[in-house]
């Protein structure tokens, strides 16, 4: 089996690579945030909402769409009703609310009754490097008429600050390199929709920048590698622990890594977009 990479694990690593391994490696368990699920519904809703024909892509029907779509999630994976248990700070209802005050957003910043997606939540991969095998979801990828590409995420989160908005672009040229490499053109524009704020970051990439990032991709598989044969992961502290799971695994705040595995685990079967950070693995 290849060795494979996606834009999340290999955000890990860059942030952390004690986070790296935590989650690639021993694969401790997190129990999603009620921000991530409600991320996972509003994506599903989108997705849904194209499945309508163009005229009835209105802000009630995708408002219509939330409830249904929660309770296929929550028959998908049961645990998540568990978020919302008595005596929580938020209540389903309250939860839903939220959804649909996301999707408000949405609607402020694109009218999907003018749009046709060639691809919703499409699992995309290439091989770089002849060895290493990168892959992640697609929220949506548009294809005008003249060929050009469009890839478009959704963010549930606020808009990034200026000197974060690379961080944010991270994953959407990690998506255009792999088009470009298995379609031979590279996206005419990425776009970042941050549905919170109602707000648009378009970027567009160029083939010598895609061949930097490839480059960048493949040394930073290498140092996975080296630390995977090392048995090495050291942590990097930052503000960002603050919102870690395991911070009881971790010996910046006094906690032990589990044994380290005697056989390193192989990716995941990406066949179906889980409920958990990093979704696009």
């Amino acid at each position: 089996m290849r060795a494979s990479l996606s834009p999340s694990r290999a955000a890990d690593f860059k942030t952390c690579p004690l986070l790296y391994r935590f989650r690639s490696i021993d694969r401790l368990p997190e129990r999603p945030t009620v921000e991530q699920v409600r991320g996972t519904l509003v994506h599903a809703v989108l997705e849904r909402l194209f499945d309508l024909p163009p005229a009835g892509r209105t802000p009630a029907a995708a408002a219509d769409l939330v409830a249904p779509q929660w309770e296929r999630l929550v028959t998908e994976q049961p645990e998540l009703a568990g978020l919302f248990e008595a005596g929580g700070s938020v209540d389903v209802a309250e939860f839903l609310r939220s959804a649909a005050a996301l999707l408000e957003g949405y609607f402020a910043v694109e009218d999907p009754r003018r749009l046709e997606p060639a691809e919703r939540e499409s699992l995309i991969s290439a091989v770089v490097d002849d060895e290493l095998l990168i892959r992640g979801y697609l929220d949506r990828l548009d294809v005008a008429p003249d060929g050009a590409l469009r890839v478009v995420d959704y963010k549930t989160g606020g808009a990034p600050r200026e000197a974060f908005e690379a961080r944010a672009l991270f994953q959407l040229k990690f998506y255009a390199l792999v088009l470009w490499r298995t379609r031979g053109v590279v996206p005419r524009v990425l776009r970042l929709l941050y549905l919170r704020d109602a707000e648009v970051c378009d970027y567009t990439p160029d083939a010598e920048e895609l061949v930097r990032f490839e480059r960048t991709v493949v040394a930073l598989w290498r140092a996975i590698e080296q630390a995977t044969a090392a048995r090495d992961f050291r942590p990097r502290p930052s503000r960002l622990c603050d919102w870690c799971s395991h911070q009881a695994h971790c010996p910046s705040y006094g906690g032990t890594p589990p044994p380290f595995p005697e056989q390193v685990p192989a990716p995941r079967d990406a066949r179906s977009r889980p409920t958990q950070p990093g979704a696009d693995e």
